[in-house]
């Protein structure tokens, strides 16, 4: 017989079974398809050895007048903007004590309290110490007066753990009986939020035992998964935490400076104090406030009301009063209870709330902006779950992938059942979208069945029209655009993504691609498989590139497979050699990038030919 090509569709199908998906793709991890055919996904490195506190679930790029590259970063306990390699601290400040604290030490021990009445401070916040005297032994004015981490809270005290300037926790003695003496000041920032969600707000919401029957909790930045969003307005920074205030940093000012409360600026007006979420519409300057604080006799009320839109005058982010000489005002949406997320195109801003997407554009006068309901039964399934790529907004909700482009579709999706399947809805709200304009690939990060955190993706290849996934972690990510590549966040690191074909220096392990069941016919006859004729495209490294072809077999589709064969190819490698019998076979190509010279290589799979002749029915 002649040899046979092996040309499997593109794309992976997991809506049936491996037998009845014949001549396609099953399963996949780290591989991606790039004009129908397999390739290794692109590696990456860390953008600087610098770090930052906390889980970061926000990035934001934007560059000022004068050329500046800036970053911004937002994580569980703080607000960061990077420039070049360093992290500058923004995060704004929410209370400062002024000769009103007073501390206590036990011998013994490195853990401090802290007494300042009505501090207001929950565990994990931060607080900045000066003006305290040595407690009169090892606990030093120096030890006491730099930043600290909160790790326990009251009503009036808190406690930290004392330490050197490097870091290390410094041990109290018998001498340390002082209280700091009578000029201590406290700079508290603002207040830290989740790294897990926490589902609803209302009756039974509260962890048990926890305030009144029947009680409720009210929606703040302390209860929520701590979700950044942020804008530029101009060269300044617009940034929000779900549920907590409104603050801005101003590039003039420079990075030694913290982001403001906006309300609180000189020449602030009716401005919102809390809200959901910041975006700015570009083409006519205004800042937009998604689940603002309405107002009431003159001021804002400070609680917000998630189905509230309030918007500034033009090109003046300070102010939100309507008056007739200006474009400030605000609207409220009808369709749902809350307002899950936006974001924004060049001609419009998409809204959704959790059961309806509406579009938000700009107008003019009188009315400034129009909103119009698009759809109902769309929702998003959590803030960061749309994204604008390059063709269109896509975005996924609790049961389904959309994509939007003047009007909604539903993207029919191959891997739609693995997918929901094996989703933890309860952490919803930790999905991010995120693009890969240059592959034409837009995707989700999000939490398998079994995980709090995230550790899984599925992409969609908008140019090609199929499917993939797999498992990586990455909680931000922003495509290439002001820089050559994508950023990631992971694990207290910025990362380069598509950046050669290696885990930030080792082995990318796991890579693989495996496709469902082909056989002879109609499988009525055993098929041996006697050659292989490998057809691959090493991108980088191929003199030294290896990777290994798998033949597995079975006979019935109920069956395990058995490994028949495995064969590490080379760019050299003409063929092989193989002694394979069974009704059926599923075709692996697989690289860990773990032998000697076998580092970064990157590989492309072509037309690999199987030398395959009928053997009889027993």
């Amino acid at each position: 017989m002649p040899l046979s090509k092996i040309l499997f569709k593109p794309g992976i199908d997991r809506e049936g079974t491996e037998y009845d998906n014949t001549g396609g793709w099953f399963d996949i991890n780290l591989v991606r398809f790039r004009k129908g055919r397999p390739e290794k996904f692109g590696g990456w490195s860390k953008d600087s050895s610098n770090t930052y506190l906390g889980t970061a679930r926000a990035l934001h790029a934007w560059t000022s007048l004068g050329g500046s590259k800036y970053l911004g970063l937002g994580t569980t306990f703080k607000y960061y903007i990077k420039e070049g390699d360093s992290y500058s601290d923004v995060t704004p400040i929410r209370k400062t004590t002024t000769n009103g604290i007073v501390f206590s030490a036990t011998n013994g021990s490195s853990t401090i309290t802290a007494t300042d009445n009505a501090h207001g401070a929950v565990k994990n916040d931060f607080v900045t110490i000066s003006g305290a005297a040595s407690l009169g032994g090892l606990i030093t004015d120096t030890v006491l007066n730099q930043e600290y981490q909160i790790t326990s809270v009251t009503t009036n005290t808190y406690t930290f753990t004392a330490k050197d300037s490097d870091g290390n926790a410094v041990v109290a003695n018998s001498s340390d009986s002082g209280n700091g003496g009578s000029g201590v000041d406290g700079v508290y920032q603002i207040n830290v939020g989740l790294d897990v969600y926490i589902t609803g707000t209302g009756w039974s919401s509260g962890a048990w035992g926890e305030g009144t029957f029947g009680s409720t909790t009210a929606l703040s930045a302390t209860n929520q998964l701590r979700l950044w969003t942020h804008d530029h307005f101009g060269e300044n920074l617009i940034i929000n935490p779900r549920a907590g205030g409104i603050f801005r940093w101003v590039e003039n000012n420079g990075l030694t400076t913290r982001a403001l409360n906006l309300s609180a600026i000189s020449g602030a007006n009716l401005v919102p104090t809390v809200g959901l979420q910041v975006i700015t519409s570009e083409k006519d300057r205004h800042l937009i406030v998604l689940g603002s604080d309405p107002v009431s006799d003159g001021a804002r009320t400070g609680t917000i009301d998630p189905m509230l839109i309030s918007f500034s005058d033009q090109e003046n982010e300070l102010e939100f009063q309507p008056l007739i000489t200006n474009t400030a005002g605000d609207l409220r949406l009808s369709s749902g209870s809350s307002i899950i997320g936006a974001t924004k195109s060049r001609q419009e801003i998409l809204i959704w709330t959790d059961t309806a997407l509406y579009s938000m554009q700009f107008v003019g006068p009188p009315f400034t902006f129009a909103v119009n309901l698009i759809n109902e039964g769309t929702g998003l399934l959590g803030p960061k779950a749309a994204v604008t790529s390059a063709q269109s907004i896509y975005w996924m909700s609790s049961t389904n992938f959309y994509a939007y482009t003047g009007s909604v579709q539903k993207i029919p999706c191959s891997v739609h059942n693995y997918v929901y399947s094996d989703i933890n809805l309860t952490q919803s709200f930790k999905v991010h979208a995120f693009t890969i304009t240059e592959k034409s690939e837009v995707g989700w990060f999000y939490c398998s069945s079994s995980a709090t955190e995230i550790d899984r993706y599925v992409i969609y290849n908008y140019e090609d029209a199929v499917w993939y996934y797999g498992n990586l972690e990455r909680y931000a990510w922003l495509d290439s655009g002001i820089e050559d590549y994508p950023r990631a966040t992971f694990d207290g690191y910025l990362f380069e993504q598509e950046d050669g074909f290696n885990d930030d220096g080792n082995p990318m392990t796991n890579v693989f691609i495996e496709s469902s069941d082909f056989e002879v016919g109609e499988g009525e006859q055993f098929a041996y498989i006697q050659r292989m004729f490998p057809d691959l495209k090493f991108l980088s490294n191929s003199d030294s590139g290896k990777v290994n072809l798998v033949i597995k077999t079975r006979n019935n589709p109920g069956e395990s497979l058995s490994t028949s064969s495995t064969s590490s190819v080379g760019s050299s490698t003409g063929q092989i050699s193989l002694r394979a019998r069974s009704r059926q076979a599923v075709f692996r190509v697989e690289s860990d990038d773990d032998s000697d010279g076998n580092d970064n290589v990157g590989w492309r799979l072509g037309a690999t030919r199987l030398d395959i002749k009928p053997d009889g029915r027993r």
